[in-house]
């Protein structure tokens, strides 16, 4: 039930211990991947202290107790071996608790930003939550939110790499610069590759910017065939060869251009040929 942006919720006013077994975790769980060592540290401040603060729950539509709020205390209570835990029953719709346990991960621990992202947009979509009414509830400004939904125009498999080399936010944002997908992929595989800084991403997305808007130079008639452009460069190196000079080439191919490397060993070291 909703009043004034705020949600009431009819609790129990006692603490009830539920065996854990009997808990269905919540559908509605924004949070897909969970710190090992976090909830370690959690178990073993239960372990020492007990769980100081109960686990929200609901009877769901089949009688059973469903979790609202507490997944992280649920999960070390299991690293424990608590077989009951300390719950607080609340009278909550569905809806409601899907909004509860998205709003509760925001403000006791941060989500993957591509987590609160889909959160985010699951409130919007599926709860019909304007983002007006979304802003007020999370304390954030509109830009801020649009900011976080705009991330989910990156594809699935973008957002695995990102998450799973570590990227952060900006680097996500900065890749969004880029509307081919295909370019966004090179720019993510570079970044990856070379552990671009944020900054040092943005550039590369710039420079890749800059030459998206370049004029097309015309090809000069005659010249169409790149053999011509490479035999060229073929007889540069022979010619460097035979003035007996060991020069190197190395020449490499992919489907967007045409890598030719030469490498010149430096003479200025040698010692020269004496005149006497």
């Amino acid at each position: 039930m909703k009043k004034n942006n705020h949600y009431k919720v009819r609790t129990e006013s006692k603490i009830i211990l539920i065996p854990q077994g009997e808990i269905l975790p919540n559908p509605n769980q924004p949070r897909k991947r969970f710190n090992y060592d976090e909830l370690e540290g959690l178990a073993q401040s239960i372990r020492a202290n007990g769980i100081l603060q109960p686990l929200l729950v609901r009877t769901n539509e089949n009688g059973k107790y469903e979790l609202v709020a507490g997944e992280r205390r649920l999960r070390a209570a299991r690293l424990v071996g608590i077989t009951k835990v300390p719950c607080i029953v609340n009278e909550i719709s569905e809806s409601d608790s899907a909004v509860f346990a998205i709003i509760e991960n925001l403000q006791r621990q941060n989500l993957d930003f591509f987590e609160e992202a889909e959160a985010l947009a699951t409130l919007v979509s599926e709860y019909r939550m304007s983002q007006d009414e979304l802003c007020k509830k999370l304390g954030k400004a509109q830009s801020t939110l649009s900011n976080k939904l705009r991330l989910l125009k990156l594809s699935e498999e973008m957002r695995y790499k990102i998450s799973r080399a570590g990227l952060s936010e900006r680097h996500a944002r900065a890749l969004l610069s880029l509307e081919d997908e295909v370019q966004r992929a090179r720019a993510l595989s570079i970044i990856i590759d070379r552990h671009l800084t944020v900054n040092e991403s943005e550039t590369l997305i710039e420079q890749m910017l800059r030459k998206n808007e370049a004029p097309k130079r015309q090809i000069l008639k005659g010249f169409k065939d790149i053999r011509i452009f490479i035999n060229t460069l073929n007889n540069a190196v022979d010619t460097i060869r035979r003035a007996g000079i060991d020069a190197d080439s190395v020449k490499t191919e992919t489907d967007e251009y045409v890598e030719y490397i030469v490498r010149i060993p430096k003479l200025e070291d040698r010692p020269m040929a004496s005149n006497q």
